[in-house]
């Protein structure tokens, strides 16, 4: 049996008569592509010594003085206001059983943070300047504006006021730093 077959001409120009197949796009001379990537932000860190012997040989009614060691601020928070406030405060010292004669209050020690070792970044960086009574807490350093990442290093010194009527011992307090 032999198949007739009709050409699909007719039907064709039919079909593109009525605008069933599209004519090709025509190219454009320039084409956009809209692109994107993530800064990713950190976290504000404060990071201490974890141990520190600040002097010996201090005798009640005189001051003891020494380094706390190296706090540094990292900031990585790629902020557009990249600021921050590390304030320090104290327990108070004590030895033996923690009497009123082995004890040294947060009030009788002195704080100083010494200019900057290290910094990184835009902005101002402040520290405390002269010594100053820790007591309840105080700024030990700071930074100002700027934008993006930023870091800081110092090497404060603490002094420690030792009263007349205290007796003689190791005291051991902490010293904490807090960054915000």
């Amino acid at each position: 049996m032999r198949r007739l077959r009709r050409p699909l001409l007719p039907i064709a120009g039919a079909a593109l008569a009525l605008g069933l197949f599209a004519a090709p796009a025509a190219a454009a001379p320039t084409g956009d592509t809209t692109a994107s990537f993530t800064v990713a932000a950190g976290t504000l860190d404060v990071v201490v010594p974890a141990t520190a012997t600040i002097g010996s040989g201090g005798a009640p009614g005189t001051s003891i003085s020494g380094s706390l060691g190296s706090v540094s601020v990292d900031d990585t928070r790629a902020a557009a206001d990249a600021s921050w406030t590390v304030t320090v405060t104290t327990t108070a010292f004590t030895t033996g059983g923690g009497t009123a004669s082995e004890t040294v209050a947060a009030t009788d020690v002195d704080y100083a943070s010494g200019p900057a070792t290290a910094t990184t970044g835009t902005g101002t960086f402040t520290p405390t300047g002269a010594a100053a009574p820790i007591g309840t807490g105080i700024t030990a350093f700071s930074h100002t504006g700027g934008t993006g990442n930023n870091s800081a290093a110092w090497n404060p010194t603490l002094n420690v006021n030792v009263p007349l009527a205290n007796v003689a011992g190791t005291y051991t307090g902490t010293v904490t730093h807090s960054v915000a």
